[in-house]
């Protein structure tokens, strides 16, 4: 059984028989029972047509939900029947619009991030209820009812406007930074997920953020120690990053710039290239970093892009530079103690920055990034006491 040619053909599934005049709660249970069947079917017979398969049954589910006249019902199934090979014939022309919709309804607006990320893994996804829930570390009855309000919600929701972009891009990147977890890898998915809008819309950002999402990916293998310890990305073994997914990246990043249209997933990308292009750490190109980052400020205006700037500042112009870049920011902001503190220590002031990185920790949002911090701490206090 091919698992992940099912999930890919799931939303332009959905999006048809949402076409046909299902609304999306009924479409999307309707192709769920499809997809089991397809479980069940397809290894001792496989379809010719995959997709015409998933229509016809998941069509025919949504009928026997919906009409309770059993004389009505076989009409319907006959006028199904002969309508299939004319609707066939424009079903693959219309694809990438059924399938623009499901990512559009699965991101609107009135959905909270929480349902928003829930809804399009289960409906562009085509992951179980069970898996998200697993992925997101909650009880499937909790990640169940999620989904279903969620359905609720965007029921009977008609996308006559073109959609928000920005939204399904925040959707993805939120799937994205969740990473792996329980038996499904949500990084990869969101990959996945993210070449396949790619392929359905000729947007610059949308390239710009599967640019991001495999310049990043392609470090994964490094940024944590066989005990779980955070690795810091000067300290990574640039020997085994991905090189096929950062030629990928590039490649794609490069061609998204040419356009002249850039957005802020094309600047973090940019700046991820700078990064995976070094040969080390000490040769990365920090004056064109915070560049980069310069234009990401003005596109988003956003204190903790600041905060990074600040940075870079430290690492292109020296560290008194980059705290004095820090200074006019809020204290307040996450990581702006444990920034400070790395500033401080490259400025040899190592009784402050010591001090700095018990405050991060105490501040650190989850346990790997606290130890990481007291380990820095202690590494000072130990040196400071030889």
């Amino acid at each position: 059984m091919n698992e992940v040619l099912l999930r890919s053909l799931t939303p332009s599934v959905v999006g048809i028989l949402v076409r046909r005049g299902a609304d999306f709660a009924a479409a999307e249970d309707a192709v769920q029972d499809a997809l089991v069947e397809a479980v069940r079917v397809w290894p001792a017979d496989p379809p010719r047509d995959p997709k015409g398969w998933l229509v016809t049954v998941a069509w025919r589910r949504f009928l026997d939900a919906t009409r309770a006249d059993a004389a009505r019902r076989r009409r319907e199934d006959l006028d199904v029947e002969r309508g299939l090979r004319s609707d066939r014939d424009d079903e693959s022309a219309s694809e990438v619009d059924d399938t623009l919709h499901l990512y559009f309804l699965c991101a609107h607006p009135s959905l909270t991030s929480s349902s928003a990320v829930a809804l399009t893994l289960r409906a562009v996804g085509g992951l179980t209820t069970r898996q998200i829930a697993r992925a997101y570390l909650v009880p499937e009855a909790t990640m169940a009812q999620r989904i279903s309000r969620a359905k609720r919600t965007v029921s009977g929701v008609r996308l006559d406007q073109p959609g928000d972009v920005a939204t399904v891009l925040r959707v993805l990147y939120l799937v994205f930074n969740e990473g792996y977890s329980g038996d499904v890898d949500l990084a990869a998915e969101a990959i996945r997920l993210t070449r396949q809008l790619a392929a359905a819309i000729d947007h610059p950002e949308v390239a710009g953020l599967l640019a991001l999402m495999l310049l990043h990916h392609a470090r994964r293998a490094t940024r944590t120690a066989p005990d779980g310890s955070l690795v810091p990305l000067p300290e990574q073994d640039r020997g085994r990053w991905d090189t096929e997914s950062i030629a990928e990246g590039i490649e794609i990043l490069q061609a998204a710039l040419a356009r002249d249209r850039l957005g802020e997933y094309q600047a973090q990308a940019a700046i991820a290239a700078l990064h995976a292009d070094a040969p080390t750490a000490e040769k990365t190109d920090w004056v064109q970093i915070v560049e980069w980052y310069d234009e990401l400020a003005r596109l988003t205006d956003s204190p903790l892009v600041r905060l990074n700037r600040a940075v870079a500042v430290g690492e292109a112009d020296g560290p008194r530079a980059g705290l004095a870049a820090l200074a006019v920011l809020d204290d307040s902001l996450p990581r702006h103690a444990a920034a400070a503190a790395y500033l401080h220590e490259r400025d040899g002031d190592l009784t402050t920055a010591a001090r700095l990185y018990v405050e991060a920790a105490d501040k650190a949002p989850n346990l790997a990034e606290r130890d990481h911090l007291t380990r820095q701490a202690s590494r000072l206090n130990a040196w400071r006491s030889r």
